[in-house]
């Protein structure tokens, strides 16, 4: 059993990880020079902060997926959900910097946001710490919400 559940948690951390490893590839990629000429309001935080809280965030996001994956009554279905909310969390930096298209990543965020919240929801009537552990999460990326809309109205 204990090998299944490290398998199953070094599966789940590779599909999570890989949108970050996708979405950094992206942005170093496409990033800059266009980022830099953007008018950013205050609440913009250095870009230092994004790699740390966001390794930080996608490892609860492992733990939280693992912890409803070892669960007696979890559903496939949220598993799916899942899945499908980690291609809209890879696909934000594609479109954002990728394509700098601030008003689409702005419509992609505001899915996302959805699916997070569904997934808590999901997560809290079969294990809580897995809702517990998807909450920071989605502060923060309600945080980019806010953020990406200040770009979309200054530029």
């Amino acid at each position: 059993m204990l090998k299944n559940k490290f398998l199953s948690f070094i599966l789940f951390f590779i599909i999570t990880f890989s949108a970050s490893f996708i979405g950094g590839l992206v942005t170093f990629n496409f990033k800059e020079p266009w980022y830099s000429k953007l008018i950013k309001s205050n609440f913009n935080p250095p870009d230092w902060i994004f790699a740390p809280v966001w390794t930080t965030l996608y490892l609860m996001m492992t733990l939280a997926i693992w912890f409803f994956w070892h669960s007696k009554n979890r559903d496939m279905s949220t598993i799916y959900i899942y899945f499908i909310h980690i291609i809209f969390n890879t696909t934000w930096s594609i479109i954002f910097f990728g394509f700098h298209n601030i008003s689409l990543a702005l419509i992609n965020l505001m899915i996302l946001i959805l699916l997070i919240v569904i997934l808590i929801f999901r997560f809290k009537h079969v294990n809580k710490v897995s809702s517990y552990l998807m909450i920071p999460y989605l502060l923060w990326v309600s945080f980019a919400l806010f953020l990406n809309f200040n770009l979309f109205i200054l530029n």
